[in-house]
């Protein structure tokens, strides 16, 4: 596990998680990538992503 992450457990309907792996699977990124790189975009558009923080998995 990469330095700094902490794992978590998240409950999603069966239906959300295909749209995901769908998503996910488009841009060549696992579930959890995509899932890292939506809210991590989410957080730099509403400016509340931590300065000097860089989004590793934008295109």
């Amino acid at each position: 596990m990469a330095k700094g992450k902490k794992p978590f457990v998240l409950r999603i309907d069966s239906d959300t998680l295909a749209s995901l792996e769908k998503w996910a699977a488009d841009e060549f990124r696992s579930v959890n990538g995509q899932l890292e790189y939506i809210i991590t975009e989410a957080l730099r558009k509403s400016k509340r992503l931590k300065t000097g923080k860089t989004n590793k998995h934008s295109q």
